[in-house]
């Protein structure tokens, strides 16, 4: 190697041999989940192996996992990629995500606290500050934590672990949130039927402004990825905390 040629970055961290698969997995999972792995990029089970510091057996089993999971796929003699989604894929997982999120908030209602309600309360308040302070990006991350916030709630520790597992494939449309409105505050804005029915208890009443607002975001954000109006540059933006916390 001459002296004015760069060693290539490391991306990943050498792993220690104790349950070298599933934290493969995990690793491939958070570079997928910050941008430094993107849609459709190879996947290079020797490269990986080199900077993990293992063998390409447990390597290539991480990658199977995340495969069986649908963020990676495996082409013959190719090798492996970045899951690409389609628009019809997002909406699938966008579907999920709402059958996901109506069962937990409904049992939400029923087993919140006083103190439950004032930290959903306390979180639209933030998008509202974070709406008049311009910081948009922030406020995304933050809508996002709402509705992770409302599946805790549900107390079924299945249906959050889903709910994280589709948040790396929620990524894009994540991220595209903040295009939908011209008023950042409308964001805001938009989380107040929500609170309004779970100050009332009323599951019936929060089960319809939900679906409401999921589809309302589901039918803008796919229509936007559709049409190629989504740009990967968007997640640039995007602190490294700002990602980790969408993928928490």
């Amino acid at each position: 190697m001459s002296d004015d040629q760069s060693p290539e970055p490391q991306i990943f961290e050498t792993l220690q041999p104790a349950d070298l698969a599933s934290r493969v997995a995990d690793q491939v999972l958070r570079a997928i989940g910050d941008g430094r792995l993107r849609p459709g990029e190879k996947v290079a089970d020797a490269r990986l192996a080199r900077e993990l510091g293992t063998s390409r057996a447990p390597v290539r089993e991480g990658l199977r996992l995340l495969e069986s999971q649908g963020l990676i796929v495996s082409h013959p003699r190719r090798g492996f990629f970045v899951h690409a989604y389609d628009a019809d894929e997002l909406k699938e997982v966008y579907d999920l995500r709402e059958c996901l999120e109506l069962h937990a908030a409904e049992a939400a209602v029923a087993r919140m606290t006083k103190a439950d309600c004032a930290r959903l309360e306390a979180q639209v308040q933030k998008l509202y500050d974070l709406a008049d302070e311009g910081q948009t990006q922030e406020q995304v991350v933050q809508d996002f934590a709402f509705h992770r916030m409302l599946c805790e709630l549900g107390g079924n520790s299945r249906i959050l672990r889903l709910f994280d597992q589709i948040a790396a494939e929620l990524r894009a449309g994540i991220a595209l949130v903040g295009q939908l409105y011209d008023d950042p505050e409308e964001i805001a804005r938009s989380h107040d039927p929500l609170i309004k029915a779970l100050r009332a208890r009323d599951p019936a009443r929060l089960r319809a402004e939900l679906h409401e607002h999921l589809q309302d975001a589901q039918i803008h954000v796919v229509q936007l990825f559709r049409t190629g109006a989504f740009d990967l540059t968007n997640l640039d933006k995007l602190s490294d905390d700002q990602r980790n916390r969408l993928l928490r």
